[in-house]
């Protein structure tokens, strides 16, 4: 861990494998919450699988977390790095003749990406853990899709997940293609393998963004 935090590459290369551990699992959850808009069966099927499952609640889960607290502070360092790297001033600088904005900005798309965090978790894994270890309720296999759905019944609290996944998609535009980049990805497969990021950094956010609507939707059409 010292040379990782001594060594610039390293850093970098880090912070790209967190990165696409955390975009593999945010592939994973959106097909699981993007079942709740054709089935709510199917949904609650898989959700109670995920949240009784012994191997994904006490390995798979800490992993995430400590993954997401790693991408975070990996992510603080980097920048707190760079900006130390340009203490020199200097007496014209364009910083977007070698960066794009997005690149340049990517510490604040991270902080809404942070304090939606800390939101989500404090919506659903919260609760989640104070119905398990605190409450000790009984398990119903049917809860999960009315758990999910309550949490859309709000105006503010929607518009707060669009705009949170629209930082999401900025976030993951620069940040996806370049993890290919640091880790060493640079053969024939390159520029599809930048497109397809694009690609996805438009498209999760987009389906997370569809299932906020239309389950907000649905609740104001039935109220």
């Amino acid at each position: 861990m010292g040379g990782l935090i001594k060594s610039s590459i390293a850093r970098k290369v880090a912070m790209a494998l967190s990165g696409l551990f955390l975009v593999f699992f945010l592939l994973q959850h959106f097909t699981i919450n993007f079942t709740s808009i054709f089935s709510a069966d199917t949904f609650n099927e898989i959700s109670h699988f995920m949240g009784t499952n012994p191997l994904v609640q006490f390995v798979l889960q800490p992993v995430l977390i400590f993954g997401v607290v790693f991408h975070f502070v990996m992510g603080f360092v980097l920048e707190i790095k760079n900006k130390n790297a340009r203490a020199v001033k200097y007496a014209k600088y364009n910083g977007g003749a070698n960066a794009s904005w997005m690149s340049r900005n990517m510490i604040y798309s991270g902080l809404v990406i942070l304090a939606f965090l800390g939101l989500h978790f404090y919506d659903f894994w919260v609760p989640e853990i104070v119905h398990k270890y605190v409450e000790f309720a009984p398990e119903d296999p049917t809860r999960y899709y009315h758990e999910l759905t309550e949490k859309f019944e709000s105006h503010i609290r929607t518009i707060l997940y669009v705009l949170s996944f629209v930082f999401l998609a900025l976030h993951l535009w620069h940040g996806f293609a370049s993890s290919f980049q640091s880790v060493g990805f640079n053969n024939k497969y390159s520029v599809a393998a930048t497109k397809f990021a694009k690609v996805f950094a438009i498209v999760i956010p987009l389906g997370f963004i569809i299932i906020a609507l239309t389950l907000h939707l649905n609740y104001v059409l039935n109220h």
